[in-house]
């Protein structure tokens, strides 16, 4: 009995960013900027807004040209293509849907440019219809659909074609918070079906963190880290991205014997950390949900202070907690099921703290115009991993 040839991977990148740098009017919004978006990968571009993400995606759409720099879409040098000739496609936050034309006629619309016969283009227009699950509407006009559903006509009428590439521009801004977490999983859920790269461009953390296999954060035009969602939550390199990422309790200190001295009364252990010299400055961060105010076990590092406020968010309740009068950490508990109001802190009361010293994370300065390798061996110094030269 024969059996096929296992599939071979695509080795290329889907797009590879080389130096990429973008001007205006003598300011750097994009400064060499250097990436790999691997084949089949859900990418995202995260950073707050003028941090240079939607430009560098206008890029490799071909809609700005870059100061200096090269892009290759699936190893073509596509830095001088027009942008009808790359085989990339983008759906913009504002959907720009044609209103004279049903859902069927949107969808279909480059296809029709292409010279398509009639019956591939009505199946393939189908076909797209029911993966967006728009089956019953190809006779609306976007007019009478709702944004949720425009939104799906737009993925459609990108996806039908087949790029190489999908370029998403914060797709789902306009939509509401409910409607915009059903559209995360129904995009990533899409994005898996039909294999395409995905590069998505959000300013929204939990959106990049629920559906991207890596994520970029883009700060000042440069990228401050890049890996997976865990990554760059659990073991972030740099003061911006550790702030950028949920909330993070950052204090300011100095290296030395494997602890961060933070104060003449606070010194905290993070023997994990790598690549600083003693007496360095160095900033140290620990994530609010890591510390504990209750169930404290011996292998904690373990500090006191005082209950400023607590407040109440469904799931957890959030402390302020006055370690020394210029630094106060956020806490966050779980409010479990056997726990009563009356068992929570209150403002005044005297509580001991602690966490794993591997919670525990070191933050050096992020050089600018670093390059995704030097990024890498960042994160592998943050994570106490050695560097494989």
């Amino acid at each position: 009995m024969s059996t096929a040839p296992m599939a071979v991977p695509d080795p290329t990148p889907s797009v590879t960013l080389r130096a990429l740098t973008k001007d205006f009017g003598g300011t750097t919004v994009v400064d060499h900027l250097d990436l790999d978006i691997s084949s089949g990968e859900f990418f995202s571009l995260l950073g707050p807004s003028g941090c240079g993400k939607t430009t560098t995606l206008r890029m490799i759409a071909g809609f700005t040209d870059p100061t200096s720099g090269t892009i290759l879409v699936g190893g073509d040098d596509v830095t001088s293509t027009p942008p009808h000739k790359r085989d990339v496609n983008t759906v913009f936050q504002s959907y720009a849907l044609f209103e004279h034309l049903d859902v069927r006629g949107n969808v279909g619309f480059g296809l029709r440019r292409k010279g398509l016969d009639r019956r591939t283009l009505d199946r393939r227009v189908s076909d797209m219809l029911e993966l967006v699950e728009l089956g019953d509407k190809g006779g609306e006009r976007p007019a009478r659909l709702s944004g949720g559903q425009r939104q799906r006509v737009a993925l459609a009428r990108a996806l039908i074609n087949q790029p190489k590439v999908l370029l998403l521009d914060e797709p789902l801004a306009a939509l509401d918070l409910k409607l915009r977490h059903a559209m995360q999983a129904e995009l990533k859920s899409i994005q898996r079906e039909v294999g395409i790269t995905f590069l998505f461009v959000t300013h929204d953390q939990d959106e990049a963190l629920s559906m991207s296999d890596r994520v970029a954060i883009m700060n000042d035009g440069v990228i401050e880290q890049c890996g997976t969602p865990e990554d760059v939550y659990e073991r972030p390199t740099s003061v911006f991205a550790a702030g950028f990422i949920g909330t993070s309790n950052l204090m300011s200190g100095t290296w030395s014997a494997g602890c961060v001295t933070v104060s003449d009364t606070l010194s905290i252990p993070a023997p994990d950390h790598r690549g600083s010299a003693d007496g360095e400055p160095v900033s140290v961060t620990v994530r609010p949900e890591k510390i504990w105010l209750s169930d404290l076990t011996p292998q904690m590092f373990r500090t006191a202070g005082t209950i400023v406020s607590n407040s109440y968010h469904g799931a957890t309740t959030q402390y302020l907690v006055s370690i020394t009068p210029e630094l106060t950490l956020t806490v966050l508990e779980q409010n479990l099921p056997r726990m009563r109001t009356e068992d929570r802190w209150n403002p005044g009361d005297r509580v001991e703290l602690g966490w794993l010293p591997e919670h525990t994370v070191v933050l050096r300065t992020t050089p600018r115009n670093r390059s995704e390798s030097a990024l890498r061996a960042d994160a592998r110094a943050s994570a106490g991993t050695p560097e494989k030269l």
